[in-house]
């Protein structure tokens, strides 16, 4: 009958539809749910980045990661070593700690994280990096490495806490408090400028008081700002440098970039771009040497 194929014609038409719906939904789906990626992307990609644009995020892979030589950092060899050896323990399934590296900025904290990569992801490490404002989906992040045989460095990078800003609670709980936990095979490791991670004020310390015994008992605003640092089990200090350790890292980098310059010019000069920019540190050592690098290679140009 012609109004049954008719029928039958629009809700054939209408399950197309359907079908196309929802293969063009199916990403979105999953990114919204969650849940645990293919293990094959660990296999190929070594550093990740954690998406949180809708709901439960995603882990993106990073095609080419920004490595860094260990062995160019002059200046924090203990900090380094320290970092390396709790690494190895690591990645050999060994008892290993949640790290904190601190200090001011340009010290090579970042830089140190970044070249962990090159020394142990062909055994196996990865690295995630979650930016602060995705903290609060830290125990999805968790959840979606903790069947993986590789081992997780979740980075944290410049990370530090003003008042009531979220990921606070997630992250301490993730280090050490939850009922449930962390992944044996994912540790934590941040960088940030402060030691203690949230920010310290006056009215903090008059909570301070003396018990019948004499000893000190700190206000429960400044317990709960130092609980947090206090669940890294490593902490690193990266501190400034003096001038001979700043002209070190000049040397060594200018070395590496084969700059054609005297020794004299080039401390004298990497002195006055140091006092220009008010810093003296590994970055601004860097950046000298780039800059530097730069003229002497437009001059020369310019010249032929």
């Amino acid at each position: 009958m012609p109004g049954r194929d008719r029928l039958f014609s629009l809700a054939r038409s209408l399950l197309e539809r359907a079908d196309r719906l929802m293969a063009l939904a199916e990403p979105v789906l999953e990114r919204l749910g969650g849940g645990r990626p293919d293990p094959a992307v660990f296999e190929r990609f070594e550093a990740f980045r954690f998406e949180a644009v809708a709901g439960a995020g995603r882990l993106v892979p990073i095609v080419a990661p920004k490595g860094f030589d260990l062995g160019d950092l002059v200046g924090v060899d203990r900090s380094i070593e320290r970092l390396v050896r709790n690494t190895e323990q690591f990645v050999r399934g060994l008892p290993a700690n949640h790290v904190l590296l601190f200090g001011e900025r340009g010290t090579g904290k970042s830089s140190a994280v970044r070249g962990l990569l090159p020394r142990f992801g062909a055994r196996g490490l990865r690295i995630v990096e979650v930016h602060k404002a995705d903290l609060v989906h830290l125990p999805l992040v968790l959840d979606a490495l903790r069947e993986s045989s590789k081992r997780f460095l979740l980075f944290c990078d410049d990370l530090s806490f003003d008042e009531g800003e979220s990921g606070h609670r997630e992250l301490k709980a993730s280090l050490e408090g939850s009922l449930e936990a962390p992944p044996e095979n994912v540790r934590i490791i941040a960088t940030s400028n402060r030691r203690h991670l949230v920010p310290q004020r006056i009215s903090d310390n008059s909570e301070a008081r003396l018990d019948e015994r004499g000893e000190l008992h700190l206000g429960e605003a400044l317990e709960e700002k130092l609980a947090l640092a206090d669940r890294f089990g490593l902490v690193l200090g990266f501190y400034g440098f003096d001038q001979a350790t700043y002209l070190a890292i000049v040397e060594t980098q200018a070395a590496r970039a084969g700059v054609p310059i005297a020794s004299e010019e080039l401390r004298a000069e990497a002195l006055r771009f140091a006092l220009e920019r008010s810093s003296r540190s590994g970055r601004t050592a860097r950046q000298f040497v780039d800059d530097l690098a730069g003229r002497l290679a437009l001059d020369e140009g310019g010249s032929g």
